[in-house]
């Protein structure tokens, strides 16, 4: 896939595309498709853990997750926040991370007009997506997969009206699920929560179960 530059505020941003898969169509993971034929389910936008602890667009969840949702008919950019791979600019711990998602959003809205948006990412890259999808009310929904509950403010995604899916590892180390359940509990409707069994805060052995939660909550998902 080839490597594709978006403008962000601190100066090029590195991302990827993945297109969206007609359904029936097989891809390289011999998955089979089940989006829409024709046409585009959502543009999405899928963020990477902290930057500072390895984070990038090519972390096996991040690139899962995309697979997963193109299987399903969407569109999804991955980028390097700034200062992760080849992005320009330094980071920030939030809000310079959150100023380069607003703008991958943007981009993708100039490359899918009329489309559904929708905003996603995992452990630090969930909080920098939720937070900023909350905020936009052209985001129809919000996906989080380990987000990092306790060390965050994920109180504004918690009043937020706006449809969120989230995946968790039962055995999460950075994120316990008594965490994340209690966060479950108040936030408001519409939501949906699946627990991988086992899993730790980065799905090691059970990558493919991540792909495989987000097929089944957004599969029948229009928004």
């Amino acid at each position: 896939m080839p490597l594709r530059e978006i403008a962000g505020p601190a100066g090029r941003l590195e991302a990827l595309l993945d297109e969206p898969l007609a359904a029936g169509t097989i891809d390289a993971h011999g998955r089979v498709a089940t989006g829409p034929p024709d046409g585009i389910r959502a543009a999405v936008v899928f963020a990477h853990p902290h930057t500072e602890h390895g984070g990038t667009m090519h972390t096996k969840v991040v690139y899962q997750a995309a697979k997963a949702l193109s299987r399903l008919g969407c569109a999804v950019l991955r980028f390097n926040f700034r200062g992760a791979g080849a992005s320009a600019g330094t980071f920030t711990d939030g809000p310079g991370e959150m100023d380069d998602f607003r703008a991958a959003l943007d981009f993708m809205r100039r490359q899918y007009p009329g489309a559904r948006v929708w905003a996603g990412g995992m452990s630090f890259g969930s909080w920098v997506a939720l937070t900023v999808g909350a905020a936009d009310p052209g985001v129809t929904t919000l996906i989080g997969v380990a987000p990092p509950i306790s060390r965050y403010d994920f109180e504004p995604i918690a009043r937020s009206a706006t449809p969120k899916f989230f995946i968790q590892g039962s055995h999460d180390e950075l994120c316990p699920l008594r965490d994340m359940r209690a966060f479950y509990a108040r936030a408001a409707e519409p939501k949906e929560l699946a627990v991988i069994d086992g899993a730790n805060h980065l799905f090691d052995a059970q990558v493919s179960e991540v792909a495989d939660a987000i097929e089944e909550l957004l599969g029948d998902w229009s928004a």
